[in-house]
């Protein structure tokens, strides 16, 4: 070993000194590793990393081997004592044993559905600016993601919302709410004492 510290490590760090959360009875993680294909094309890598208590949002992408891929995905998350969410797919959570569900912005109106089916399920939601997240908050969601907070290398990333216009989104709701987008080893201490439940991230996880 050289020593080095890798990123994923960096970020492990910070996101434990962010005060605890809880939503349906389990302690939320304060780190979230969301998968993308394009971008870290082996999440098992990476969820093979991921510190104990962290989570993984398994973004499916319409791939043919979702279910293998999730089940993979579940296994490891049992291993190792992670939280396991689908991205915007029920059907899939469901078949995988998942424990809830992610929901893009613009789903944010089937939450309540949802909750009616899967009464168990933590739901959090990706939001944008204020008005997204108290859309989230009514719907009955379990937490936030906020993004991009930083520049983002994510190419359906907008413009990034900055440490202070995040502080405002966070003082505005009673849901825990991460911070998605540009988090990196450079980024992560701006988030410190933010009020962030916890911070997320797709490609800075595999280094």
């Amino acid at each position: 070993m050289d020593g080095t510290v890798s990123e994923l490590e960096i970020l492990s760090s910070a996101a434990g000194t962010f005060p605890p959360r809880t939503a349906r009875g389990l302690t939320l993680p304060n780190l979230l590793f969301f998968t993308d294909p394009a971008r870290v094309p082996d999440p098992m890598i990476v969820a093979e990393r991921l510190p104990r208590g962290a989570g993984i949002v398994f973004r499916a992408f319409g791939a043919p081997d979702a279910v293998e891929q999730g089940r993979r995905l579940r296994a490891i998350a049992d291993e190792r004592g992670l939280l396991l969410l689908v991205g915007a797919h029920a059907n899939l959570a469901e078949g995988i044993g998942a424990h809830g569900l992610h929901m893009p912005e613009r789903l944010v109106a089937d939450i309540p559905r949802l909750r009616a089916e899967h009464a168990r399920y933590l739901i959090t939601v990706a939001a944008h600016n204020e008005g997204a997240v108290r859309a989230a908050e009514r719907a009955g969601a379990d937490a936030v993601v906020v993004s991009p907070v930083f520049p983002s290398n994510s190419p359906s990333a907008g413009d990034p919302l900055g440490v202070e216009a995040l502080k405002t989104l966070i003082a505005a709701t009673a849901l825990p709410v991460y911070a998605l987008g540009g988090v990196r080893a450079r980024t992560v201490t701006r988030l410190i004492g933010s009020g962030v439940a916890g911070i997320a991230a797709v490609e800075a996880l595999s280094g």
